[in-house]
C-alpha cells in the first residue's frame, strides 16, 4: 500500500532562508507515518502510550531535489516494508502539488521493535504487522 498525506508548509516550518528547514522534513515525515497508521484503524493515543512495545527510529536519512517554500501544498508519499520479524523501514517521497513525476525530497526511516522497559528487540506487534501486510 502506499499512503498519501496532505500537508501545507508553515512558515514555522521554513528556516531563515524562507526555504523548509531539512529537520523539518523528517517531522512531516513521521506525521504522514501516524496518519497512515491513525487510517489504518490504530487508536495513536493506545499505541503511543503502550508501555509494552516501542518502535524508534534507528536510522533516517534525507535527500533534497528541489527547495519547498511557505504555502506550497505538499503529498507525502510513504511506503512502509517489513525488513525482518522486529524492523521496518518506510520510504517517502514529497511532492510540491501534484508534480508527481520529480519529488522535492525522499527519506527513509529504519524502525525496530523494542520492550521499553528491557530496551531489548522484541518481534513486531500484530497490529504493526497488519499494517505492514496492507502495504
Amino acid at each position: 500500500m502506499v499512503f498519501n498525506y496532505s500537508r501545507t508548509v508553515r512558515f514555522q516550518d521554513t528556516d531563515a532562508a524562507g526555504v523548509v528547514y531539512f529537520a523539518n522534513v523528517l517531522a512531516m515525515c513521521h506525521e504522514a507515518y501516524e496518519a497512515s497508521l491513525a487510517a489504518s484503524g490504530i487508536n495513536l493515543k493506545a499505541f503511543f502510550s503502550n508501555s509494552k512495545v516501542a518502535l524508534p527510529i534507528v536510522s533516517a536519512s534525507v535527500d533534497f531535489r528541489r527547495p519547498m517554500f511557505c504555502g506550497d501544498n505538499l503529498i507525502i508519499e510513504l511506503k512502509p516494508h517489513k525488513l525482518s520479524d522486529d524492523e521496518f523501514e518506510i520510504a517517502y517521497k514529497i511532492f510540491i502539488g501534484d508534480a508527481k513525476d520529480k519529488p522535492a525530497a525522499t527519506a527513509i526511516t529504519k524502525h525496530v521493535c523494542i520492550n521499553p522497559e528491557s530496551r531489548k528487540r522484541q518481534i513486531l506487534s500484530e497490529e504493526i504487522m497488519e499494517w505492514l501486510s496492507s502495504s
